[in-house]
This record gives structure tokens, C-alpha cells and sequence, in this order.
């Protein structure tokens, strides 16, 4: 008897989901109809309500932090979730950014004609359903809401537990707005049910779910790309790494390393391991340390730097092998010194994920090769790693950061949340000859 009960509760919550499934995908036919100004009004609409009901989703949030700390998790982690008055402030800006970025639906790539007369013209056009799936950062419900909606897509939402409160207030606030227009709330469906298996139905889920996208960890980004059953946009975890040439300018590269690993570091554009060239070590790691550990950087380094560091009087732990391998998310930084430019870039294609990598050189030929050499979604000169992002290029927001090579890759915002499609005009032109 308890195995059928069981079976039925099954039965039950899938049946609501694939209902949920459903009605995003009706609603998004209603969205096909809107203008480009019909559209920007609704984030409109949206941005206000955040603004109108900040108080509550900042009492939403403050009961997901408050269940965070009693679980004891990391500080890093808590810091991701947790939402202030100019974060609610940033995702209001962001809604608005997006308003204001063209509209790429119906966006032309590329069009030409045939000799026989056809004229074939290569389109944007929406994808139809965005599901994503993401742990502990609420303000990623706003960022995929605006961007999915401007791109003529309706999106399905499945956070982590850990921010139940607080996107279910969110997601709230932004129906007030699609109630306003007379929308369907269906354009933005949150999906709360608690049973982790709600992910393989969604990301299995072909003819309903047009496309999805995880962003979080390596375990979540993992288990999706294995199961998934529809196409994925694979974001990809920070491993980073900043590389101090010998010929680089030293009051630069401590700015820039500071900024890079302590600036945000619970993030996945923040840097993991510092590259310093061995010529420069002795006077730069002593002036990189004082920086950092004021800022409550612990350091792991590797032989040469430790010995290095340990002599300045600054208390470094030793390099373990797995050090090389892990994205903190935290204020940790593995430190290396390398005999040259081919050392670095050979470090960082190994051991490095694709996301973001810097070098701070004034060799201009060092700094070219490096650019051409890294495999990256963002390859930087002399600046910090932290402007990966869609805010910072210019797209008003992103989905994630995408580290795989087709369709998209890096900061993935209005037009790669489009597909294309060809619209091929004639006279009455046939292939055949009768």
C-alpha cells in the first residue's frame, strides 16, 4: 500500500509539472505577437513592481539566509544568495538595460539572392520555452526573465531550495507586472516543487522545452549535459587564472590582481590561481601578498613562491597538487611562479576551464601570443577578469557564461538566447523541370 501512495505522489507533482511545462508553451505564442515597445513595457512594468515590492522580497530573502547559516553554509555561498537594497537596485537597472538593447527577433544575419531569383534571407527568431536551472542567486530570476522575454521566449525557472522565499516574492512581483498587461503568467513559471527529480523532467522534457540552461556548479552543469534530452547552453565553472609577465607594469598588476580575486570571489569570473613570472617574483610577490592578505586572502604557493613569501614575513600555506583543479568561490588564491610566457599558457590549458583568462604584460608580442593562444570564452590584456559578464559588455544581462564552442560561447544575452530560420521569397520559381 505505501509503494502505491508513494507512486501516486509521483504521479501527482509530474503531472503538475508537465502541466506547468505546457502552459509556458502556449503562453509563449501569446509573447510571438508582442512589439518590440510592447515588450519593452512589460520589463518596464517589471522593473517597477521590484522596486514596489522590495520590502518583501527583501523578507523573503532574509528567511533563505537566516535557513543558510543554520545549515552552516560557507560564507561565499551566503553572499550569493543573499539580496540588499542596491542589488534589488541592480536587478531593476538590468531589466531596464535590457528594454534598451535592440530587439533580435527579426534581426537579419545575412540575406542574398540567387541566380534563379530567390531571395533568401537568414532571420532571428525565438527559441520558444528557456528553461534554467541554477542554484543560490536569485538575482539570476530578473536577469533570465528579461532577457528570455525580450528574446520572444517564455522561461521556466528552477532555483535551488536554498532560494525558495526569495524567487517565489520575485517571481511574484514580476506577475503583478504581466497581470498589469494582461498577460499570461506563464511567461515566467517558476517551478517550486522540492523534488529533485523536477530537473531530469524538465531537461527531458523535448516538444515542451525548447532549450535549457544550467548555471551553478560543476555537480548541476554536469548532470545536466549528461541528461539532458533537449539542447543545452553549457555554462561553464571559473577555474581563472591572471598571468604577471616580466615586463609588466607592477602597480597595474597588483590593482588588477586584487580586483580579480577579492572584488566579488564568490563568483565565477573571479581568479583562482596567480601566474607570476620568476624574474619578477621576489619584488612583486611580497607587494601582491600585502595587498591581498589585507583584504583576508589566505595564500597556498607553490615551493618558490612560499620560500619567497616566507622570507617577506608573510604566512603562506604550502600548494596542494588538487589546488590547481579547484575553483574556490572563496578568498583563496593558489599562487605559481613560471619560467615563462609558454609555462603559463601551458598551466592554464591544463588546468584551466575555459571561462576567463589575463595576462598583464607591456610586451605587445606577449601579450598577442597569449591572446591567440589561450582557449577561453574571454581572453583579457591588462585587465581584470571580473568584466566577464553581460552587464559589462553591454548586454544588459546574461543567462551564464557559456565555455562551450557551438551557438554561443561567453556572456550568452539577447541574441544568443535566438535561433535563426530562413525566409526564401520567390516569383514562382520550382526546382523541376515539369
Amino acid at each position: 500500500m505505501e509503494h502505491t501512495e508513494n507512486t501516486r505522489s509521483n504521479t501527482d507533482w509530474q503531472g503538475i509539472l508537465l502541466q506547468k511545462l505546457k502552459d509556458a508553451k502556449e503562453a509563449q505564442h501569446v509573447l510571438q505577437h508582442l512589439s518590440t515597445s510592447e515588450k519593452n513595457a512589460l520589463l518596464e512594468e517589471m522593473a517597477q513592481a521590484l522596486l514596489a515590492h522590495e520590502e518583501a522580497i527583501l523578507a523573503a530573502n532574509a528567511k533563505d539566509v537566516e535557513e543558510a547559516k543554520a545549515k552552516a553554509m560557507p560564507k561565499a555561498r551566503i553572499d550569493r544568495l543573499m539580496l540588499t537594497p542596491n542589488r534589488i537596485q541592480a536587478m531593476v537597472e538590468g531589466l531596464r538595460a535590457v528594454a534598451a538593447l535592440e530587439d533580435p527577433v527579426g534581426r537579419v544575419a545575412r540575406s542574398f539572392t540567387r541566380p534563379n531569383g530567390l531571395m533568401i534571407r537568414q532571420v532571428h527568431v525565438p527559441f520558444g520555452v528557456i528553461a534554467i536551472i541554477y542554484e543560490a542567486r536569485p538575482n539570476v530570476t530578473v536577469d533570465a526573465s528579461a532577457l528570455a522575454l525580450k528574446a520572444g521566449s517564455s522561461v521556466v525557472l528552477r532555483g535551488s531550495s536554498e532560494t525558495l522565499h526569495s524567487n517565489t516574492a520575485i517571481v511574484k512581483a514580476l506577475h503583478v507586472a504581466l497581470d498589469k498587461l494582461h498577460l499570461p503568467r506563464a511567461l515566467v513559471t517558476l517551478i517550486d516543487l522540492p523534488e529533485r527529480e523536477a530537473v531530469d523532467v524538465i531537461i527531458e522534457a523535448r516538444g515542451t522545452i525548447d532549450l535549457v540552461i544550467p548555471r551553478g556548479g560543476a555537480g548541476l552543469i554536469h548532470h545536466v549535459v549528461d541528461r539532458a534530452r533537449v539542447p543545452v547552453i553549457e555554462t561553464g565553472v571559473g577555474n581563472n587564472h591572471l598571468f604577471i609577465d616580466r615586463s609588466a607594469n607592477l602597480d597595474m598588476a597588483v590593482r588588477i590582481t586584487v580586483d580579480a580575486k577579492t572584488d566579488r570571489p564568490s563568483v565565477c569570473n573571479a581568479i583562482e590561481t596567480l601566474l607570476v613570472h620568476q624574474e619578477i617574483a621576489e619584488t612583486f610577490l611580497p607587494r601582491v601578498a600585502e595587498a591581498l592578505m589585507a583584504r583576508g586572502v589566505e595564500l597556498r604557493a607553490c615551493p618558490q613562491s612560499l620560500t619567497i613569501l616566507h622570507h617577506a614575513g608573510f604566512d603562506a600555506k604550502p600548494l596542494q597538487p588538487e589546488d590547481d583543479r579547484t575553483e574556490y568561490l572563496d578568498l583563496i588564491l593558489a599562487v605559481r611562479t613560471v619560467p615563462d610566457l609558454d609555462a603559463a599558457i601551458e598551466h592554464i590549458q591544463r588546468y584551466g576551464t575555459k571561462h576567463s583568462e589575463a595576462i598583464v604584460t607591456e610586451d605587445p608580442q606577449n601579450a598577442q601570443r597569449f591572446l591567440q593562444s589561450v582557449d577561453a570564452a574571454a581572453v583579457y590584456h591588462n585587465a581584470s577578469t571580473r568584466f566577464t559578464d553581460g552587464y559589462e559588455f553591454g548586454f544588459g544581462a546574461e543567462m551564464g557564461i557559456s565555455t562551450q564552442k557551438l551557438h554561443a560561447r561567453g556572456p550568452v544575452g539577447l541574441l544568443e538566447l535566438t535561433t535563426l530560420k530562413y525566409e526564401i521569397t520567390g516569383e514562382g520559381q520550382v526546382r523541376g523541370h515539369s
